[in-house]
């Protein structure tokens, strides 16, 4: 019995000024080949997809505060229980006397994550929160 190849190979016609630019990029990005920075594109724009549609997707909260902020600390617990389905773990981490970085790995519809970001991001004391978003495999 044959084995079938999960690997589909075509071809594609770009312009020379394009494919120049292109391969300058994947070579500052040290892509050992066009084929790997095309499938990290296309799996990018998927990513992009599902988000913009309200899908699953799976990701990181990165967070720095200001833990002596009055009652900070609380009411991001509190806003960490009300989110508990769409939270996959914690990670803390005390970075000087008053500065806390805060990891939370996150699962969950797009517009949930979204909504958990937002709310620990407006609070008055928090410095910097970034989401990393990528796909669920689902």
């Amino acid at each position: 019995m044959k084995h079938r190849s999960e690997v589909y190979r075509f071809g594609v016609s770009l312009e020379k000024t394009l494919i120049e630019a292109f391969d300058h990029h994947i070579e500052a990005q040290r892509y050992k080949s066009r084929s790997e920075a095309i499938r990290d594109l296309i799996r990018e724009d998927l990513v992009r997809k599902q988000w913009t549609e309200g899908g699953t997707v799976a990701g990181a909260i990165v967070m720095t505060y200001d833990h002596h902020k009055r009652e900070l600390v609380n009411v991001l617990l509190d806003i960490q229980h009300d989110f508990q389905e769409t939270i996959i773990s914690t990670q803390h981490v005390h970075l000087d006397h008053h500065h806390c970085l805060e990891i939370i790995a996150v699962k969950g519809s797009s517009k949930d994550v979204e909504n958990l970001a937002t709310t620990l991001k407006v609070q008055v004391g928090v410095k910097h929160l970034s989401l990393s978003i990528s796909s669920s495999t689902e």
